[in-house]
């Protein structure tokens, strides 16, 4: 894991096409401003985890089998 610090309005370059500013840190919060191409989804971790696991359980594979899958897939 890379750990970088940054104050306001500094950012981060993820590669070309993606810029990850803070644009506020209040307390223990911090409010970032996200830039990326339309065809990038961005979504909070948690939100991602979530949608991740619906579409295992809509498929009807086992967590086992879809870890089979994706390693196969790599």
């Amino acid at each position: 894991m890379l750990v970088l610090t940054r104050r306001s309005e500094e950012a981060i370059k993820l590669g070309d096409d993606i810029t990850i500013t803070v644009i506020e840190v209040r307390g223990n919060q911090v409010r970032l401003g996200i830039e990326a191409p339309t065809g990038i989804r961005v979504y909070r971790k948690e939100l991602y985890e979530k949608i991740k696991s619906e579409n295992i359980i809509s498929s009807g594979l086992s967590v086992n089998e879809f870890t089979k899958i994706k390693k196969v897939l790599k």
